[in-house]
């Protein structure tokens, strides 16, 4: 059990708590730090002693980056202590107070000054100012209840999307479930701090879900407890070897036993486990989730998703961190931008018809759940297809289209060789149809049966999650089909967790619904395909209701 551990000093009072946070590792200032745990420990937060406090943090880093266990009280800091730490830091960070640590959490203590940082004033603000800056050309977005204005912040590694997402909210759940290395993004938010919020909590936010959050940070203490985030490396040896022994069966097949219509297909089988379960594995890669360094994780990740799959991992990662960001939220999870083809949930269904009465444009929106079985295999082989290769000409990602052609550079290299040029065209659209369906299928079966709706900043992390995300049951075969999405849930709460952990995580995230009376949904895999097509036919009919009723209406004031 960690003890809190509070320096002391004859001239501070005490008065609230400012924050004590759960750490996982090392000890980081604000805005790396959980929230606010007011009932836990008393600490000086008066703004006229920021200055003591601040010598104070000097030494603490001192002893952190020497893994001293401990800091002294602020009685023993002597004079010489305080020259060697020396002030006036080009990047003043706030006092940080650091407790007794274990080696796989630590609780830490900080106090926020408003003003005095490198002789720039620091302001206070309210949520109503903050949420004034809520659009792409003027962006904040708050931290641990430190303000960023990241409006010019154009080299974010998770895209300048996900930031829009957050403008003007409370991003500190989000920004810890993205982020594992929060020392290395430390260097990043520094420059981009204004000021703090003036209010200690959201007046959006209610009593019961500031309990959820301290719960579900207990709950996450507790995976890092167990070392949930950390991979094994003989799972992802065996899942990529098994991906590469799969596209080498592929091709062995066809060269050593011909192109009839028995190893033709056997070929295109092994093909498509292939690309599937390669969609799953480069899923964990760009995740961060396999590798500590970022590094090899980008590295494998651009092998995986570009030579053996034929993709931008940039534009993939562009895609689907929105959809982690915001999982079904109307005009921000990506998945949910479908109304070319498809009408998902209650509000777009209305809206959609609104838009198509007005101009007199009827679409058999009614109909989709029929036509599914055409547009969704078309959507790899045509759709991702098209969008992967604009992304990354628009984005110059010039290395990923490197990747990426060199799988068209094999496969078009080899299978011409036994099947001729039509022939490899034939066998590729084949494929993908296949490998398409396979991906559409396990993805739509996790949310589009989920409530979509617009966004609400007042939402928890884990109630914004459970709400857009269900489950499906676990089994050999379905951990391995769905790439342990069947485990949904927990990876959207968790998404930097490696996928083979996630099914221990399971009761602990179950409990904790029960204890908030929290929908925790899980089905058996084919009730979930099922799922799908009901929930396109109930927002067709929606739509068709809605569109007519529109179209009687306006017909009946022109009369």
């Amino acid at each position: 059990m960690t003890t809190l551990f509070v320096a002391t000093h004859p001239d501070i009072e005490q008065n609230n708590i400012r924050g004590a946070y759960f750490i996982p590792s090392k000890i980081l200032p604000p805005p790396y730090c959980r929230p606010t745990i007011a009932e836990m420990n008393p600490v000086a937060n008066d703004r006229q002693q920021c200055q003591q406090l601040w010598e104070l943090s000097q030494l603490t880093k001192k002893l952190v980056a020497s893994r001293s266990p401990r800091i002294p009280p602020v009685e023993n800091i002597t004079d010489r202590s305080l020259k060697i730490m020396g002030r006036g830091r080009k990047n003043w960070d706030p006092p940080l107070l650091v407790d007794n640590q274990q080696q796989e959490s630590s609780i830490v203590t900080t106090t926020n000054p408003t003003v005095i940082n490198n002789g720039i004033d620091k302001r206070q603000y309210t949520w109503d100012e903050i949420r004034r800056h809520s659009n792409k050309k003027d962006r904040w977005i708050v931290i641990d209840k430190c303000v960023y204005n990241v409006t010019n912040w154009t080299k974010h590694p998770g895209g300048q999307v996900v930031l829009n997402h957050y403008a003007g909210q409370d991003a500190s759940e989000a920004f810890l479930a993205f982020h594992s290395n929060l020392a290395l993004v430390q260097k990043y938010l520094t420059a981009f701090y204004i000021g703090d919020v003036i209010n200690d909590e959201d007046k959006d936010n209610t009593k019961d879900d500031q309990t959820l959050k301290y719960d579900f940070e207990q709950l996450r203490q507790k995976a890092i407890s167990k070392k949930l985030f950390q991979s094994s490396r003989f799972f992802y040896i065996l899942t990529c070897l098994h991906i590469l022994a799969f596209e080498f069966a592929a091709y062995f097949v066809l060269f050593r036993f011909g192109t009839t219509w028995l190893p033709y297909l056997a070929s295109i089988l092994f093909y498509t486990i292939a690309e599937a379960q390669c969609g799953w594995t480069q899923h964990d890669f760009g995740h961060l989730s396999v590798f500590r360094k970022s590094s090899w994780n980008h590295v494998v990740h651009n092998f995986f998703m570009g030579f053996i799959k034929g993709a931008s991992p940039d534009w993939w990662n562009h895609m689907h961190f929105q959809h982690h960001a915001k999982p079904n939220v109307i005009d921000r999870d990506p998945d949910t931008r479908l109304e070319p083809l498809f009408l998902l949930g209650n509000a777009i269904p209305i809206r959609r018809a609104q838009i198509n009465a007005k101009y007199r444009t009827k679409i058999p929106y009614n109909l989709q759940h029929l036509y599914f079985f055409i547009a969704a295999p078309l959507l790899v082989p045509i759709y991702f297809q098209f969008m992967t290769i604009q992304h990354t000409v628009k984005r110059r990602k010039w290395t990923d289209l490197a990747w990426l052609s060199m799988y068209y550079i094999k496969f078009f290299s080899l299978i011409p060789l036994k099947l001729g040029l039509l022939g490899a065209l034939k066998y590729y659209f084949l494929l993908r149809v296949l490998e398409g369906t396979w991906f559409v299928i396990v993805a739509q079966s996790n949310h589009v049966v989920m409530d979509v709706s617009y966004d609400d900043f007042s939402l928890s992390w884990f109630r914004l999650q459970l709400k857009a995300t269900c489950n499906i049951v676990k089994s050999p075969f379905n951990d391995w089909f769905t790439g342990h999405l069947n485990f949904q849930i927990e990876h959207h709460l968790f998404p930097t967790m490696p996928r083979h952990n996630l099914y221990k995580i399971q009761p602990e995230v179950m409990e904790l619904c029960r204890k908030y009376n929290i929908p925790y949904v899980v089905k058996p895999l084919g009730r979930a395909f099922l799922d799908i097509l009901t929930s396109l036919e109930k927002s067709g009919r929606m739509w068709l209701q809605t569109y007519e009723d529109l179209i009687h209406a306006a017909s009946t004031k022109e009369n």
